[in-house]
């Protein structure tokens, strides 16, 4: 089960920054890079991560209610890199009011 199309509550809470070779502005880059803003010299951050109130210009669908990503098989590596055994996943979904997620048995 993919918890987190019923969440989201990482796409409305971080700044998603990554390297701009990442966007499609370089050879190799996928990452949609009209999404993104410059940060630095270097990095850039998707639209909408930048300043608060987060909420990624990526991210469809309304926090905690069957939410997807619209550049989903193009997401940077910040985002590919962050899942639901991140530590800091059930504290976020804390802050939008929604259950912590069940823990998974680590296999034997």
């Amino acid at each position: 089960m993919n918890h987190c199309l019923d969440c989201g509550a990482c796409c409305a809470s971080f700044r998603v920054s990554f390297y701009w070779a990442e966007t499609d502005a370089h050879p190799g880059g996928c990452v949609p890079a009209a999404l993104t803003l410059p940060i630095s010299p270097y990095r850039v951050a998707m639209r909408g991560t930048e300043s608060a109130p987060v909420h990624c210009i990526a991210l469809q669908g309304q926090v905690g209610q069957g939410v997807s990503c619209s550049i989903y098989a193009q997401r940077p590596s910040t985002c590919r890199e962050f899942d639901v055994d991140d530590p800091r996943c059930n504290e976020i979904r804390g802050r939008f009011g929604l259950p912590p997620l069940p823990e998974v048995p680590l296999a034997a």
